[in-house]
């Protein structure tokens, strides 16, 4: 199986700065992609510097299973902020894939930002959000729908960077050809309902899903950055 991905991200409407952060990683010989989506918490200070220390120590610890990439990718934005001054309390989400040769999907996750799986027309998410409303999702006090325009969307209950014990979210998929995976952060889809996701997200190849995700979330208000990677599996030729 090979991947054939793409990857945008902007500054949104209404935030001074782009704290987001999106990497691809892939191996030609071997038919391998790691993608990584990481979001700097919005009104922490260096937002922006430990969503990049995230990624990046995440993928120099290659070879690791992704729930001690993201461990290592913690550690390194708590130490960072013990270490520099100006940076203490910063934090940032990841949301690793993995996609193997095979097609075997891995999936490692902490905070806010989302795995899709765009199959046969139907949109999953593959992901938990780590805040107080999907707590109140869960409790039944709210709809999903309700989760995503609600004030306590912002209140994280998980991040790097939090001096509470981190706890990784892992989820293992076995993909087909023809199936699409998308990551995100919340300046997505804290703008854009499913079932919009659902209609841009299968349309054209990767760029254009990309790019037509991007401008919709703007035209709806873009108050956060926004970051997206669309990844297709197809089969090897």
């Amino acid at each position: 199986m090979k991947f054939i991905w793409a990857g945008g991200t902007d500054i949104g409407m209404v935030r001074p700065k782009n704290e987001d952060v999106f990497y691809p990683e892939r191996d030609d010989d071997g038919g391998r992609l790691l993608a990584a989506v990481a979001d700097g918490m919005g009104g922490h200070p260096g937002g922006g510097a430990a969503s990049r220390i995230a990624v990046i120590r995440a993928v120099m610890k290659t070879g690791a299973p992704l729930k001690d990439r993201i461990e290592a990718a913690d550690e390194a934005v708590l130490a960072a902020g013990l270490a520099v001054p100006g940076l203490a309390g910063m934090g940032t989400t990841l949301t690793l894939a993995e996609f193997g040769p095979g097609g075997r999907l891995a999936l490692g996750h902490a905070g806010d930002c989302r795995a899709y799986l765009l199959r046969g027309g139907r949109l999953d998410q593959l992901t938990t959000d780590d805040n107080k409303a999907q707590e109140l999702v869960v409790q039944g006090e709210i709809t999903k729908e309700e989760a995503r325009c609600h004030p306590y969307s912002s209140w994280l209950t998980q991040a790097l960077g939090f001096d509470e014990g981190l706890d990784v979210e892992e989820a293992v998929i076995d993909l087909e050809a023809g199936d699409r995976l998308m990551l995100c952060s919340d300046g997505l889809h804290g703008e854009l309902p499913d079932s919009e996701i659902l209609s841009l997200l299968g349309s054209g190849a990767p760029p254009d899903a990309v790019r037509g995700l991007i401008e919709a979330a703007n035209r709806a208000g873009g108050s956060d950055n926004i970051t997206v990677m669309v990844v297709d599996a197809a089969e090897a030729t």
